[in-house]
């Protein structure tokens, strides 16, 4: 019989139901104790972690994010791909933990690999230049690559290294939270993107990752090989410059 009509539920039916009666709380709140016994609970966990759980009852969930610091221990001296094989130094990335754009190239180069930190050869000079005509600092933004070790003779990174890293580079991404990914070329754009649209059809708009705002455009590296391709960067830098939040 439904208790809305007036009956009671069968004790094994029962169902708490929200109440300002004082007498229907306890009397439920007994109820819920007798069956968790009666199924084999034996009491309660009364220490301080338990305690402490219970002052966040109530309040908004919050988000288990990664630190980048817990995603690079868990990385650790990584051999998941062939890539370990010959790389001096793990390339994991540097910057602002809490900026809004990230810069996410493709993998380390000689330079990289040498001194493990990301564009800090003759394309990561150029790099600065851009992220300085863009009125920022390195300090201020976040760069990574999608794979954290050297391909040979710096070719591009293989699938099956591209899969076996991203998730690194997902985790650090969700970690900092950034507004704005700039993607440098086409490895870094067509993995982000999940696209095999060519860098050049891709770039010059914003596309959605996840609810970030992502912008591609060439590389700096292919920049020194086509110099006339600086343009077009400048472009997609100055679209980038009118949404974003200098004041934050």
């Amino acid at each position: 019989m439904d208790r809305s009509c007036g009956g009671e539920l069968p004790r094994n039916q029962r169902f708490i139901q929200m109440t300002d009666n004082p007498i229907e709380v306890l009397d439920d709140i007994l109820y819920s104790l007798k069956r968790q016994r009666d199924e084999g609970l034996t009491g309660f966990d009364c220490g301080d972690e338990a305690a402490a759980r219970m002052t966040e009852w109530g309040q908004p969930l919050r988000r288990n994010t990664p630190s980048l610091e817990g995603i690079r221990t868990d990385m650790g001296d990584c051999r998941r791909c062939p890539l370990c094989q010959q790389r001096s130094h793990i390339v994991f990335g540097v910057g602002n933990p809490n900026a809004q754009l990230v810069f996410v190239g493709e993998g380390p180069g000689h330079e990289e690999d040498r001194q493990g930190e990301p564009f800090v050869g003759a394309a990561g000079e150029l790099l600065t230049k851009i992220i300085q005509a863009i009125k920022l600092t390195r300090a201020q933004v976040y760069i990574a690559n999608v794979v954290k070790c050297r391909p040979p003779n710096n070719r591009n990174p293989e699938p099956d290294e591209i899969k076996t890293c991203l998730p690194y580079l997902e985790r650090q991404i969700q970690a900092i939270a950034p507004r704005f990914i700039v993607a440098l070329g086409k490895v870094a754009a067509q993995t982000l993107l999940g696209s095999q649209v060519p860098i050049s059809k891709l770039r010059g708009r914003f596309h959605d990752y996840g609810g970030i705002r992502l912008l591609p455009t060439y590389h700096p590296a292919y920049l020194l090989r086509n110099p006339s391709a600086k343009r077009d960067v400048w472009e997609d830098m100055q679209m980038l410059m009118k949404v974003y939040d200098y004041d934050a």
